[in-house]
């Protein structure tokens, strides 16, 4: 990332091989090429987001779950802090955007998207204290909860049992 000026500007170099260049989830403005190889990659397709992987959110949410807990347990405050953040940006937040038909990118522009969904992520923001992180964590679970059910995916296998186990874990 470079920063160009006035008026301030950032821009975003990204190097990649050119077989690689056609894989993409944006649309990249090409500055400068020689002999219009990138250019030719780059019309063969249409860059574009990946939804989320919504079984291999489920196959770790519940193992994440008990690390949050465990981190809780072992009064890593702000680790716990850090990991809840983690969690909206990773499952929360793709889930939410996916529901929507937005683009699931993480939490990015989700106040202007979706601000129900900022609105109910208020609940996770959490203080460095083992109460408050309780609830951030719960709430977590509550809203992943809600979303996996609105994502109505028959194919997926919900771990009833790990989920059962990280949960009784959390209200310990």
């Amino acid at each position: 990332i470079c920063l160009f000026g006035p008026p301030l500007l950032h821009v975003d170099l990204k190097f990649v091989k050119l077989l690689d260049a056609g894989d993409r989830v944006d649309e990249p403005f090409v500055l400068w090429e020689r002999e219009g190889k990138l250019t030719e990659v780059l019309s063969r397709g249409m860059g574009s987001y990946p939804d989320p992987d919504c079984q291999w959110i489920e196959d770790r949410f519940w193992v994440w779950i008990h690390y949050a807990s465990a981190k809780i347990g072992r009064g890593e405050l702000f680790e716990t802090l850090e990991f809840i953040s983690f969690l909206r940006v990773t499952v929360l937040g793709p889930l939410g955007l996916s529901t929507l038909q937005q683009r699931p990118n993480g939490v990015r522009r989700l106040e202007a998207v979706a601000p129900m969904l900022a609105d109910e992520f208020m609940s996770t923001v959490s203080t460095p204290d083992s109460r408050s992180l309780v609830a951030g964590v719960k709430a977590c679970v509550e809203i992943y909860l809600r979303l996996r059910k609105l994502n109505n995916d028959p194919g997926l296998l919900i771990h009833k049992k790990a989920e059962s186990a990280a949960l009784d874990y959390l209200g310990e």
